[in-house]
């Protein structure tokens, strides 16, 4: 019972699905880490859309094309800064995969890739992400059925022990 969701480790500007999500800032205007990966694979158009968004608070998401990516869309989610865990962000990290799955059914998508949205910059626990980020795909996925795979793409080894551990919390 893993519901389509998968987990590899890899770099997910590379990765061949409908829709990729960008662990962005909310100016969607690039940055670091996955953010500024993605931007520079799929070229200066995707800055140009982006600054025609306005922006994205967090827990929310925007769409894009995927412009010189593989992917057709790109999903944008601005996760919450780690402040300890008082301040609703285990809430909103999972708002920004319910929003992202959301949007990607809006726009047909049946194949979906996450990164580990806020544990790189800013500073949200591995572990506890990864748990919160598989309760809410799976979440989702039990409720909408019409996406096919949800990949879970890992860029460290760290992460990928991390989110391969709570899939199998979940599915034992």
């Amino acid at each position: 019972m893993n519901m389509g969701i998968q987990v590899l480790q890899g770099d997910i500007a590379l990765q061949r699905v409908d829709a990729i999500v960008n662990a962005a800032n909310s100016s969607l205007l690039g940055g670091g880490g996955v953010d500024g990966a993605i931007h520079r694979a799929a070229g200066p158009e995707l800055l140009a859309f982006c600054r025609g968004l306005g922006g994205c608070p967090t827990g929310q998401a925007r769409i894009s094309p995927g412009f010189g990516l593989q992917a057709r869309w790109v999903i944008h989610t601005v996760g919450p800064v780690w402040r300890g865990g008082s301040e609703n962000e285990d809430e909103l990290l999972a708002c920004c995969y319910g929003n992202s799955l959301a949007l990607a059914v809006m726009h047909e998508a049946r194949s979906i890739a996450f990164p580990q949205i806020s544990t790189g910059a800013y500073g949200f626990p591995l572990r506890r992400a990864a748990g919160i980020a598989i309760a809410a795909i799976a979440e989702f996925l039990s409720q909408a059925p019409r996406i096919d795979v949800v990949r879970c793409v890992c860029f460290s080894a760290d992460a990928y022990s991390a989110v391969s551990q709570a899939l199998a919390r979940l599915t034992h």
